[in-house]
């Protein structure tokens, strides 16, 4: 790493510190009143620390050398016998230890749990900012990284602060304390002890900046880390299907040892800083004994005082030595604060407009005006897409892999915005209501719909919260899952595992349209409910399906054709544009696109060669 290098990292770890703590200000201001009481037993304690070394200079300048041409018996300066004098200084020793150990646990107390506070305020609106980011910034991060960023950098930032930060600052209060006390007692020997403090700017200065770089590098390779591990783990189905195990399991020893070697570089960098100052400490205080014996010989200073002065010397290079010690913590600690920040900072390019109101209740007309979106500007998915739905119309869209359906109905969820034109329900803009009220009346089932790790009462209210008993019921009984649902072992309170796993695949989508029809919602959205099931849970689904569409305004993806000919109108994608559109009879009779493929379908399952599906698009992306 070149010197410019090394300069301009140490030069933006401290702005990054500024910035790090102006952005969690107002979480500290919450917390003012235990900050502030902390301090103050703070500041009392390093009142405690300053008077520890003095007891033990009346020992030595009123005892111990008074007495050294004299019996023990002859009475010190001020009529006080030496034995009730060195009695009061060791008790004395004794209260300033317990008074300053009592001042230190309140303020050391106070601050770790305001900053446990602090900390516990910035996970929530991190995990909360995070669930409210448009997906194209979940597209862009891995899951894994944005997982150990709530966990992981939360808990370091907490660390440093509690175990670096915290008692740094104590120790760099009662340094200048000290140092005031010090040139007070001797202005030269003062001078002396800070000969060294160049040397160890120098020192700083030329691996501070090597040590930050090393630590952001060994975050970013445990976040590629945790993303590899969440990635293979939540696909392990198809690790152990496919016997993925010894190429996954290189890639993870790869990046392991990658992990391990910035690891160790940052640490290697820290223990040369720590050795560099304790040998700075030594020679501080070689110099000061020396000059300091000179001067108690010529009586310009008293055996005591010297012991004083280099008791608060060792204790105010303290400072430094823990710096140079937790150094690393420090530079991980603001790493991991900045990747917080970004994230906090980051503005989600779907949101809620200035002007947004809450959505009236839809009745469900809905009119696409020349909308075109590309997630890149360059490339476009959609384009100059135009149609209009009556309220209650089944919509169905097919078409190739490929040809933007998903992105379309995501358009309407506004997980993503146009790039250009407009998309009115109601014949109002889409984007003029909040979103919350937008989307909470739209209704979905995926076709691999996720369910959560908890009752089964809960998946079903998660499509409206506060739902009562009667109400899941009732929707369980529109999706056909009532009966299997009250002959699990727990029933409604059936604790299901990971993303649903322990039910098979129709019974999960049979909880996701009970979830979809608890919303009640006047818009449906259906992208492959019945993908990948065998007849009779086909069957079965879309005898729900039919119960839950019914006077709604419904949108379904289809590959299969055959599941859409009572369709009220069709629409075939193509390369992001609408090739064709009409109903089955109207695109039959036109012989093209939509005939072609209908044919080819119904040919297929003639001659017994359909199977079980086709290659068939996944979730809203």
């Amino acid at each position: 790493m070149s010197k410019r290098i090394k300069e301009k990292e140490l030069k933006a770890i401290i702005p990054e510190i500024v910035r790090i703590g102006r952005r969690f200000l107002p979480y500290i201001r919450k917390r003012k009143l235990l900050i502030t009481g902390s301090f103050l037993a703070l500041l009392i304690e390093i009142g405690f620390r300053l008077l520890e070394p003095w007891p033990l200079k009346f020992v030595f300048d009123r005892i111990l050398v008074a007495q050294t041409d004299s019996s023990l018996n002859v009475i010190v300066d001020g009529g006080i016998d030496p034995i009730l004098l060195l009695t009061l200084l060791a008790f004395s020793i004794v209260v300033i230890s317990v008074l300053g150990s009592l001042a230190a646990y309140v303020s050391t107390f106070g601050m770790a749990l305001a900053s446990v506070q602090i900390l516990t305020d910035i996970r929530s609106e991190l995990f909360s900012h995070l669930q409210r980011l448009s997906l194209d910034f979940h597209v862009k991060h891995k899951s894994g990284d944005l997982i150990a960023c709530i966990t992981a950098d939360i808990d370091r930032i907490k660390l440093a602060i509690v175990k670096v930060i915290l008692p740094l600052i104590t120790n760099i209060i009662a340094l200048l304390g000290m140092l005031v006390v010090m040139s007070w007692m001797n202005w030269e020997l003062s001078l002396i002890a800070l000969i060294v403090f160049p040397i160890f700017v120098a020192a700083i200065t030329r691996l501070v900046g090597q040590i930050r770089y090393a630590s952001r590098e060994h975050r970013k390779l445990q976040g590629i880390l945790a993303a590899t591990t969440s990635e293979t783990i939540g696909a392990i189905k198809v690790v152990q299907a496919l016997s993925l195990h010894n190429q996954f399991e290189d890639i993870f020893a790869q990046q392991n040892n990658q992990t391990l070697n910035h690891g160790t570089k940052s640490l290697k960098l820290s223990t040369i800083l720590q050795r560099t100052v304790q040998v700075l400490i030594a020679i501080a205080i070689a110099l000061v004994l020396w000059r300091g014996s000179h001067l108690v010989i010529q009586k310009a200073l008293t055996p005591g005082d010297l012991l004083v002065f280099i008791t608060y010397l060792k204790n105010a290079f303290e400072p430094l030595r823990k710096l140079a010690n937790q150094l690393g913590e420090i530079a991980k600690a603001t790493a991991s604060g900045e990747r917080i920040i970004d994230i906090l900072d980051y503005e989600p390019h779907v949101c809620n407009l200035p002007q947004a109101k809450p959505a009236h209740s839809f009745f469900g007309a809905l009119r696409f005006e020349n909308v075109s979106f590309g997630y890149e500007s360059r490339h476009e998915i959609l384009r100059n897409i135009s149609f209009e739905v009556q309220s209650g119309q089944q919509i169905a869209i097919v078409g190739a892999s490929g040809g933007g359906k998903s992105t379309l109905i995501s358009l309407i969820l506004r997980l993503y915005d146009p790039n250009y034109g407009r998309i009115l329900i109601d014949g109002q803009d889409l984007r003029e209501y909040t979103l919350e009220s937008l989307r909470e009346q739209i209704s979905v089932v995926l076709q691999e719909s996720i369910l959560f790790a908890a009752t089964i009462r809960d998946n079903i209210a998660y499509g409206r919260i506060g739902a009562s008993d009667a109400e899941i019921e009732k929707a369980a009984k529109i999706a056909n899952a009532h009966d299997f649902i009250i002959n699990l072992p727990n029933g409604y309170n059936t604790i299901l595992g990971e993303r649903g796993n322990t039910l098979s695949g129709g019974q999960r989508q049979r909880i996701a349209i009970a979830r979809a029809a608890i919303r009640q919602a006047p818009i449906v959205i259906l992208d492959e409910p019945t993908t990948g099931l065998d007849n009779a849970s086909q069957q079965t689904l879309n005898q729900a399906l039919s119960r839950l569409t019914q006077g709604r305004t419904t949108f379904l993806i289809s590959h299969n054709l055959r599941a859409v000919e009572q369709a009220d109108l069709i629409l075939y994608l193509e390369g992001g544009q609408i090739v064709e559109r009409g109903t089955h009879q109207q695109l039959m009779a036109k012989g093209n696109y939509y005939a072609a493929l209908y044919q080819l379908q119904t040919n297929k399952s003639r001659n017994g060669r359909e199977g079980k599906g086709y290659l068939l698009e996944g979730n809203l992306v």
